[in-house]
């Protein structure tokens, strides 16, 4: 993002959905999935997520698409058959690697949505963390906590400023929603985020 300070009054046009591929999940993820398409295909946000035509992604992704909402998948090419790639996708983008589709799915992004996942999910997640530390992704990042998915993930990193290893001005970085119907008040209450943020970034003694 090319300003320096991101305001809680800024729109948000974009938004990053980090998404599982699983098919063999609890019905009440692949509602919730498509409740958080819904609500952002209705809200005319862009969305750019993993490109899969399963799981999770998918469900996210068809119910966007169905409310007139804009979906651009990144996908690597050598996933491209074990998450079967979305053919039906108004914008699919075919990357060499995982670092490179993480960097396109936050290109121009506003803000961050992460809906339950597995290791991926959760690499993607402390990334865009990570650089909202160090002030180089300024928007809201918003965990969708369904079935309490992220509660023992919230509690470590709790637990994590507890013992100093972030500042507890970083407990701003994300917020928690338990349903995707608080998804837009989420972003709209997420506190300013500056660049300056790096100067923070590492805990000091006092």
């Amino acid at each position: 993002m090319d300003q320096e300070t991101r305001s809680r009054d800024k729109a948000i046009s974009w938004a990053t959905v980090y998404a599982s591929s699983s098919n063999a999940l609890h019905e009440d993820y692949y509602r919730h999935a498509s409740q958080v398409g819904e609500i952002l295909g209705k809200a005319g946000i862009s969305i750019r997520y993993g490109g899969g035509g399963v799981g999770l992604m998918r469900a996210m992704a068809d119910s966007a698409m169905s409310k007139g909402g804009y979906v651009h998948g990144v996908i690597p090419d050598f996933l491209n058959t074990v998450e079967h790639g979305h053919k039906s996708l108004p914008g699919l983008d075919v990357v060499s690697s995982m670092a490179e589709r993480k960097q396109k799915m936050l290109e121009n992004s506003d803000a961050v949505v992460a809906l339950p996942g597995g290791s991926g999910t959760l690499e993607e997640l402390f990334e865009v963390l990570t650089l909202k530390r160090l002030g180089k992704f300024l928007g809201p990042i918003v965990l969708v906590n369904t079935r309490g998915y992220y509660d023992r993930l919230s509690d470590l990193l709790n637990h994590i400023v507890g013992e100093r290893f972030m500042a507890k001005g970083h407990l701003a970085m994300w917020s928690t929603i338990n349903s995707p119907s608080e998804l837009l008040a989420a972003f709209n209450a997420a506190p300013e985020w500056s660049s300056d943020a790096r100067k923070f970034a590492a805990v000091r003694s006092s």
